[in-house]
């Protein structure tokens, strides 16, 4: 799960959704989303609380969005996450990649269960 080589190989993929995200330029959802847009990323916003986050249309479901993200970036809490695990599943999103804190042994048993690649880790100190 803490694979070096997964870490890279989610890193180059170019399609991402944030889910999580948030207008509070002081949370994580927020810092994440804008540096992956800084370092190029198309990034898509998922929260249902909001319609939109830094001027772009935000999405309350996965399933909603225009494309399907190469990966999906967790910034919920593990209660949260079993249904965003088991939607990209659904959708057949490969690579989740979790922050600290958005998982616990449930949610890496699940993605497990659904053989989707994921790395715990924080994607600010990731991308430097």
């Amino acid at each position: 799960m803490l694979d070096d080589k997964m870490l890279e190989k989610m890193l180059e993929k170019k399609v991402w959704a944030v889910v999580g995200v948030n207008e509070n330029t002081e949370k994580y959802g927020n810092m994440i989303y804008k540096k992956l847009k800084r370092y190029g990323y198309k990034v898509y916003p998922v929260n249902p609380k909001y319609q939109e986050i830094e001027g772009e249309k935000c999405y309350s479901h996965l399933s909603l969005l225009p494309e399907k993200p190469d990966v999906v970036n967790m910034v919920v809490s593990p209660k949260i996450g079993k249904s965003i695990i088991e939607e990209a599943a659904n959708l057949g999103i490969e690579y989740i990649w979790l922050q600290p804190g958005t998982y616990n042994e449930e949610i890496i048993n699940l993605i497990d269960e659904k053989s989707i690649n994921a790395v715990k880790a924080c994607v600010l100190m990731s991308l430097n």
